[in-house]
């Protein structure tokens, strides 16, 4: 869930949608020249450790950094807080109210981006070398001082409520809240990232502060820079940028959980033209040795493009739907896979069931060897395409820190890919679907509703 703060950018629930206007496809050397590139560890004289990929193709500088917790810290009766937090920060700090914030960010086009994710609070900045003391100055001044204005406070509860109470009729949003509740009963993971309806009005900004105080501090800082700056330059500013947060956070522990066991699923009745469907299970956790076969195998069932087999199952070969895919969440705690479609009232029973069969086929039969081949190829090129601008480069150097990867897993990441044989898959595919799956339906009552647990409706008004 992210806000960000440049007049060209729209706040956004989940990813972002502002456009990195900074970014270039020219931003870094040509993709086939990734394995050469030099990631430094540095350590700044104030301990800031960051992982750093110098470049001068083009002068701009690209840092994404995140702190522990997310909006598993939010207080248990008040979801939201962190998400809420992530919209204020850059509304206005020290001594200069938003308006004369923004003003400063758009006079220099800097991009500043923040973000409330389940585990961690995550940010972004985007600048042009020659703006950088002030990109990070100002960085350094919305995460330090922020000034939480009554009037800013409730213009952005303002805007989350809006959002919210559009989503309590949008049957995307209701499915993924009731997934969350099924799979994860009264887990942290269970809440609302954005908060509810009726937690929202009771944040204050005692709340806000709070967070602030317990999340945002250096122990549990990563932090990934690519772009037009030497070490020891990007050292002293992280040190003033950073620096003078607290040593260390105040973090409420958070259990690991696994997802609710399949099969289970649930009718929510809704009067709406398209019927939504989500389905799932528990996953692979990142750090397990066999999560990359489960990354391959699960491509193969409900990857991206026109090749997934419920892709040819569903869409292609019945034409029961526009769309259908599937992938792997995992986060700090827990891991799943999560899918979804959407079709018409009178085809949803249709749909679900050949989810429900290639889920149980290939569970029962793995892919074949043609299929794994494939896979492997195109998973191979996507981690090159991952890495074409120093914005994504940047992110995907930070998400490897999160997830406790090696420094160097940008180069061994395709011959780990090349190391998946039929039998891990197999394996892998057995262990994802082989319970069956956890299914949402949202919509015009279908035939097979009596074989699901009915939730109450929906009002549409």
């Amino acid at each position: 869930m992210t806000y960000s703060f440049t007049r060209r950018a729209v706040f956004a629930g989940g990813a972002s949608r502002s456009t990195a206007m900074l970014a270039s496809p020219h931003s870094l050397s040509a993709a086939g020249t990734r394995g050469a590139t030099k990631i430094q560890r540095l350590v700044s004289s104030c301990g800031i450790v960051a992982w750093f990929v110098q470049d001068a193709t083009v002068p701009l500088i690209a840092m994404d950094y995140a702190f522990g917790g997310g909006a598993t810290q939010d207080p248990a009766d008040k979801p939201g807080v962190g998400y809420m937090v992530s919209g204020l920060l850059g509304e206005g700090c020290g001594d200069l109210d938003s308006q004369t914030f923004h003003e400063r960010l758009d006079r220099r086009a800097i991009e500043l981006n923040l973000e409330s994710t389940r585990d961690h609070f995550r940010g972004a900045l985007r600048t042009l070398e020659d703006n950088r003391d002030e990109a990070f100055d100002l960085l350094r001044m919305a995460l330090t001082s922020p000034r939480f204005d009554p009037a800013d406070v409730e213009r952005i509860r303002a805007s989350m409520l809006a959002s919210l109470r559009q989503d309590s009729t949008d049957p995307s949003s209701l499915a993924k809240r009731k997934f969350l509740e099924v799979a994860f009963n009264d887990h942290p993971y269970a809440r609302e990232t954005r908060g509810t309806i009726e937690s929202v009005p009771k944040i204050e900004v005692a709340d806000l502060k709070g967070y602030v105080r317990r999340v945002i501090a250096k122990d549990t800082l990563k932090i990934a820079v690519v772009g037009d700056v030497d070490p020891e330059a990007l050292c002293k500013l992280l040190d003033r940028t950073f620096g003078g947060l607290p040593a260390m956070a105040e973090l409420t522990p958070v259990p690991d959980v696994v997802a609710a066991t399949p099969p289970q699923r649930v009718f929510i009745p809704l009067d709406v033209p398209q019927t939504v469907v989500i389905f799932g299970g528990p996953g692979v956790r990142r750090s397990e040795p066999n999560f990359m076969a489960a990354y391959v195998v699960n491509h193969i069932l409900g990857g991206p493009g026109l090749t997934s087999r419920l892709f040819r199952e569903v869409r292609e070969k019945r034409g029961l739907a526009y769309s259908v895919h599937e992938r792997l969440v995992w986060m700090d705690h827990s891991a799943m896979f999560v899918g979804n479609s959407g079709t018409r009232a009178d085809r949803a029973d249709e749909t679900v069931e050949q989810i429900e069969n290639q889920a149980h086929r290939i569970a029962e039969e793995g892919p074949t060897q043609q299929e794994l081949d494939d896979a492997k190829s195109y998973l191979r090129g996507s981690q090159m395409l991952a890495l074409n601008t120093s914005s994504k480069f940047a992110r995907t150097l930070l998400q490897h820190q999160l997830d406790k990867l090696p420094i160097d897993y940008v180069k061994q990441h395709n011959a780990v890919v090349d190391a998946v044989t039929l039998e891990d898959a197999k394996r892998a595919a057995q262990r994802l679907w082989g319970h069956g799956l956890l299914t949402i339906i949202v919509g015009r009552s279908p035939m097979g509703a009596a074989r699901s647990t009915t939730v109450p409706s929906v009002a549409t008004s």
